[in-house]
């Protein structure tokens, strides 16, 4: 809208009346350079498609060894430590773990760490639910000028790690604030993968989840390898002696009840205006943690003689299930683990070939997957639909201005010698595919079909004028090389501080600068070599000298 509007009254204003046809030495060195490397990719013009093909048999090839993400992770400044000990452990012992903890980051990590404090039990999201021994620890960090101990967060994180690692029966998965809510509320998971196995046996699930969580330990790039908590549970096992209670006729209810009792049986309900409370009859404190005198509580007998407790009823502890979480109705258990050092998309697809070579399933269970690949796979699907109705839109308003699906192709080829350059910048730079980097690709395909349209329109208007399809695309090009160069000096120029920045956000700006420099590079090369070859070839020539001998044929 600007360049329709306010650039043609900005430059009726500004430029000056009389224009020097004099171009700049940085134009005609450009040229004198240019000009000689374009006739001769005129004259070989095989050559030039040839090593345009292995080109883009290239970008496939490494195109497929990219790996792939979701986005990059972005630092937010904090990082959370999601503890887990052993199941039933008492409030004062997760807050006692809990201080120690924060007193040893703060102590090994000072040029690091500002602040860390603990949140135990009940999570803020209804669909989490969190017991006594689980505690979140949230640590501030310092700016990463002050760091000394680690260059970037993920060498940070390896070294808590590797500190907390003496704290016998803790489990710890490192995440961020909002990257862990994400988790939680895609997948109920607080992890990069998460390994769903589904069943029906505790004890089943319990050993299928051993054997998948010693598969993820062995592939390369795991990182805080976690199984769900099935085990571990006090629970108290009350065998019921039928012979004992049928020789002195007590119903086996009745020593239920007191067993009840010591958990609380409701038995009727208060009222206070609108306000309800339930009324609750419990054991006295001595008899609810001493297993000696709960045994000891009197039972009457119906003919008025009193026995005591142990003599009717079995009573142990034994470990029973600590959670048993389920999905869609199905029993399941979680294996969740991130990944450090390599992209996402690999890793899972590793993990899927060796979890169903190495682990046998019984019939009626089964693995699946999730995390933080949940989003990498709908992004990809949303991409799929996307992108082609993208290029659909930009190719159908080709065939609209130009009339003619010949000009049209040859000005979308544009577009995968593009791709050449995105690619090759991803790959040089370690960079796996992700969200942002597809923005850049979307964002590339508009600048090649726009340096395209440049150069064919204006050999059209020079072959209108009555020159040759060939003379016409040679001066085309080397006259349009002013404003194809300066599209994309201006482009690659504006995007070299984000593909080199180290602030936040740094790390989703990357990938998209760094497919943009690359792919402008490519493009231009393809508008400059490879496009008048093409066209050259493939075009129709519309001089007037062709025209007029064709109408005297």
């Amino acid at each position: 809208i600007l360049s329709l509007t306010l650039m043609p009254v900005l430059a009726s204003l500004f430029l000056p009346k009389k224009v020097k046809k004099k171009e700049s030495w940085i134009v005609r060195a450009a040229t004198r350079v240019y000009d000689p490397l374009l006739k001769f990719s005129l004259r070989v013009p095989l050559l030039i498609l040839f090593v345009a093909t292995i080109l883009l048999a290239a970008t496939l090839h490494f195109g497929m060894r990219l790996g792939s993400e979701f986005i990059p992770k972005l630092s937010e400044g904090s990082i959370v430590a999601n503890t887990v000990r052993l199941a039933g452990v008492s409030l004062d012992e997760s807050v006692r773990y809990g201080t120690r903890i924060e007193k040893l980051l703060l102590e090994e990590f000072p040029d690091e760490v500002d602040k860390v404090w603990t949140r135990t039990g009940t999570a803020e999201v209804a669909t989490d639910p969190m017991g006594l021994e689980v505690s979140d620890l949230f640590i501030r960090l310092h700016p990463r000028e002050r760091w000394t101990k680690a260059e970037t967060q993920e060498e940070l994180v390896t070294e808590m790690s590797e500190a907390l690692s003496g704290f016998p029966g803790m489990r710890v998965i490192f995440t961020q604030p909002i990257e862990m809510r994400m988790a939680e509320m895609v997948a109920g998971v607080r992890a990069d993968v998460a390994a769903l196995i589904f069943g029906d046996d505790l004890e089943t699930l319990e050993s299928l989840a051993g054997d998948v969580d010693a598969v993820l330990r062995t592939i390369p790039g795991n990182a805080d390898v976690r199984v769900d908590q099935l085990t571990g549970q006090p629970v108290l096992q009350a065998d019921l002696k039928e012979e004992v209670l049928q020789r002195y006729g007590i119903a086996g209810d009745d020593v239920l009840d007191i067993i009840e009792a010591i958990g609380g049986i409701e038995t009727g309900e208060i009222r206070e205006g609108q306000k309800r409370f339930d009324l609750v009859v419990r054991l006295d404190e001595k008899y609810r943690n001493d297993p000696e005198a709960l045994s000891s509580i009197v039972v009457p007998t119906p003919d008025g003689q009193t026995l005591p407790l142990e003599r009717l009823v079995d009573i142990s502890f034994e470990e029973g299930p600590s959670t048993i979480q389920r999905e869609w109705g199905r029993r399941r258990v979680t294996v969740q683990c991130n990944v450090r050092g390599r992209d996402i998309a690999s890793f899972v697809e590793e993990a899927r070939k060796r979890i169903a070579n190495e682990v046998d399933l019984p019939p009626g269970y089964y693995v699946d997957y999730g995390g933080q690949f949940q989003h990498l796979v709908e992004a990809r699907q949303r991409l799929m639909v996307v992108v082609p109705m993208a290029l659909g839109l930009i190719f159908l308003l080709l065939y609209m201005s130009f009339n003619s699906l010949r000009d049209a192709v040859l000005i979308f080829s544009g577009v995968p010698f593009a791709v050449v350059g995105g690619v090759f910048s991803l790959y040089w730079r370690g960079m796996p595919f992700s969200i942002s980097a597809a923005v850049g690709f979307i964002a590339l395909s508009g600048i090649a079909i726009l340096n395209g349209l440049v150069v064919i329109n204006y050999a059209k208007t020079l072959m209108s004028e009555g020159e040759g399809l060939k003379n016409s695309v040679y001066h085309s090009a080397l006259r349009r090389l002013r404003p194809v160069l300066a599209t994309a000096i201006t482009d690659a120029a504006g995007f070299i501080p984000m593909a080199l920045s180290t602030g936040v956000g740094a790390e989703v700006q990357r990938p998209l600068a760094t497919v943009v420099i690359g792919g402008v590079i490519s493009s231009t090369l393809l508008t400059l070599f490879v496009l008048p070859v093409l066209y050259s070839i493939f075009g129709k020539d519309l001089s007037m000298n062709n025209q007029s001998e064709m109408e005297e044929a």
